[in-house]
């Protein structure tokens, strides 16, 4: 069973920066696609970046050039890097493979 740990959310202001990161247990972690949803309250979750094993990257078109998706194969962890971010980009943040989901991870935008 995959399990995925993710890390680095919190509170930041307009145009800041985070740095989320996906940490997974299975010894396929480097085999399979990563992807990174995020669900808004009251909104459904949507896919917002996919990072191929070949580190080919997808992004949604609302964080198409501020988020950039990456994976690091020696240490079994996928990142997500956000800048420029914006209130509307307040959200729980979830990486996704292979039928597991991380736990979640909390951006807040807000000055």
């Amino acid at each position: 069973q995959v399990q995925l740990v993710e890390s680095g959310g919190g509170l930041v202001q307009p145009g800041g920066s985070l740095k989320l990161s996906c940490l997974g247990s299975s010894s396929d972690f480097n085999l399979n696609a990563m992807h990174w949803y995020r669900q808004a309250p009251g909104k459904q979750r949507e896919l917002v970046a996919q990072i191929n094993t070949y580190g080919r990257t997808w992004y949604a078109d609302s964080v198409r050039g501020r988020f950039t998706g990456s994976r690091d194969p020696a240490k079994n962890t996928a990142y997500l890097e956000m800048n420029s971010l914006k209130p509307e980009d307040t959200a729980v943040y979830y990486c996704y493979q292979g039928g597991a989901w991380g736990q979640g991870t909390q951006v807040t935008v807000s000055s």
